[in-house]
């Protein structure tokens, strides 16, 4: 692969993420190969464990990983009064199915992940993010997520969306028309939670999203995390609830360490996820046009 030059690993996108890149010192590249989908490398690195990469993309290291999958996982989870049953589009790694599962009250999970050839790597490569997977919990379909809602309307308590970014086949995910297939995927008073993109490079996206999210739900929420290995250290997750009652800033379960062990999340965490910067704040209250927003500058 083109990025790996000198022992480094480079992840740079002009469309995603122009003029930065993250780098990361590589220790031995453990696979390479291309699915029916994408191109697929795993390595070890010097300081972030194994280390996921789609498409020249980092997915996940096994250094911060939980960080985002927990987050997304539990921060939908604790908002629902009972998540028995939890939808989970993508997340080939496994990493949110680890999460989901061990929710003391989830009851059942499902798994759509469209490349199978993720989840095999994942296993061989990832068994720390993977353990999911073996859960009597979990039910795996391989397949498009789009045509198991379809078929599954009015199933779900929960329904989380572990995408990749906004380019190529995950654009769908981003898109109005999602939002009205998860919406009736839903029980009565069901809750969504989507991988939603950086404040720092993608805040007119999650403005647009957020607007139209209002169109579809009562209630509509944008909280977020810190993780190094992610393009500026921080990505956000898009929160809709059918339930006009729901209040994703404030847990309805709160959970000791031997009832769900955690390395990230806790209820001040999960609080704090929703205090967002000032020029955020304008942006998704209105008060602000995204396309004025310049961060760093002195022009407000």
């Amino acid at each position: 692969m083109d990025k790996l030059q000198q022992g480094w690993f480079s992840e740079h996108s002009q469309q995603l993420w122009p003029g930065q890149c993250m780098s990361l010192e590589v220790e031995q590249v453990l696979y390479e190969g291309k699915s029916k989908y994408q191109e697929i490398l795993v390595f070890k690195s010097k300081s972030y464990g194994n280390v996921l990469v789609l498409d020249g993309i980092i997915q996940c290291t096994e250094r911060d990983e939980f960080s985002y999958q927990e987050m997304i996982s539990y921060l939908p989870l604790n908002s629902h009064p009972n998540p028995e049953k939890v939808l989970i589009i993508g997340g080939g790694d496994g990493g949110v199915a680890r999460d989901v599962v061990r929710h003391p009250l989830v009851k059942s999970a499902v798994q759509c992940e469209i490349d199978e050839k993720v989840i095999e790597v994942s296993k061989q490569y990832l068994p720390s993010m993977s353990s999911g997977f073996s859960s009597p919990k979990l039910t795996l379909h391989v397949g498009d997520g789009f045509d198991f809602m379809a078929k599954h309307q009015g199933e779900f308590d929960v329904i989380i969306t572990d995408s990749s970014d906004p380019i190529g086949p995950a654009s769908s995910l981003f898109e109005k028309s999602y939002y009205e297939l998860m919406k009736k995927a839903l029980r009565p008073g069901g809750v969504v939670c989507s991988q939603g993109e950086c404040l720092w490079l993608d805040l007119g996206l999650i403005d647009n999203m957020q607007k139209f999210c209002r169109s579809l739900y009562p209630v509509v929420d944008y909280g977020y995390t810190t993780i190094p290995t992610y393009p500026s250290g921080q990505i956000g997750f898009t929160l809709c609830s059918l339930n006009p009652e729901t209040n994703f800033r404030e847990p309805l379960h709160v959970w000791s360490d031997d009832q769900l062990p955690t390395k990230y999340y806790n209820p001040d965490v999960h609080k704090a996820a929703f205090a967002l910067p000032q020029f955020a704040r304008k942006v998704l209250n209105g008060d602000a046009d995204p396309r004025k927003t310049q961060v760093g500058s002195q022009e407000h």
